[in-house]
């Protein structure tokens, strides 16, 4: 059985653990209430999430850019939003904090606990695109209570190049076939699968807004599908 084969649970963060627009989204609403500022934040939150973050990262991957940490590409963009946006009267310390809101996104309501259960049998971990640093404030600050942080930032490359999930699994002396790669994103988890890791499906419905239309993923070419992280805990056995 799978639960008996695997021996570590590695875990996509962004959208998967932590609801990154929800959490900027709350920050951002603070931010006006402080400043008096009218923005559309799920508008700027999803800016943000893909211009700033997924296409520089694409961009990165085919060699158009060099390997930047996280925190910067975020940066980069944000300087860019705020005058988009029209936003006025920050300072630099107060747009270096708001950029910092991704070291303390919020997890999702089963994650702490679901965590927790499967902790108590499986050596759990990040295997995230985020930053160290960025991703040992946000355990800190959602209290997740990892094992062991593997980031991006320690192999100079992102998700899904091959090195990464690899190298996790080098780094935790086991094989790809005893390291369960969990993520609620389906490119993720092919790329895991094709190097030999198993691999385990949560969707996450709300990751862009109830608003949204949603179609589940297929998630017949996974291993398991489950509905949060206890359902997950409950499908290994724990």
């Amino acid at each position: 059985m799978l639960a008996d084969q695997v021996k570590a649970l590695v875990f996509d963060v962004f959208g998967t653990v932590v609801d990154w627009r929800g959490s900027v989204i709350q920050e951002g609403e603070a931010l006006s209430r402080r400043k008096g500022l009218d923005v559309d934040w799920p508008r700027f939150a999803e800016d943000w999430r893909i211009e700033g973050y997924s296409q520089a990262i694409s961009r990165i991957r085919v060699g158009e850019q060099s390997w930047e940490r996280v925190d910067v590409l975020h940066r980069r963009k944000l300087d860019e939003l705020i005058i988009r946006h029209g936003i006025v009267g920050l300072s630099e310390a107060e747009i270096v904090h708001f950029n910092r809101v991704w070291h303390r996104l919020n997890p999702w309501p089963d994650s702490v606990p679901g965590l927790t259960r499967l902790r108590t049998r499986f050596t759990i971990s990040t295997l995230s695109n985020g930053d160290f640093a960025l991703l040992t404030d946000m355990a800190k600050h959602s209290k997740l209570p990892w094992d062991c942080i593997l980031s991006s930032e320690l192999f100079g490359c992102f998700k899904p190049d091959p090195r990464i999930y690899l190298s996790a699994a080098k780094l935790l002396d086991l094989a790809p076939a005893e390291v369960l790669m969990v993520a609620a994103h389906v490119g993720d988890l092919r790329a895991a699968r094709s190097l030999g890791l198993p691999t385990a499906l949560v969707p996450r419905p709300l990751e862009f807004g109830a608003g949204r239309p949603w179609e589940p993923p297929d998630g017949s070419e996974f291993d398991i599908v489950a509905d949060g992280f206890e359902d997950l805990a409950r499908q290994l056995g724990v």
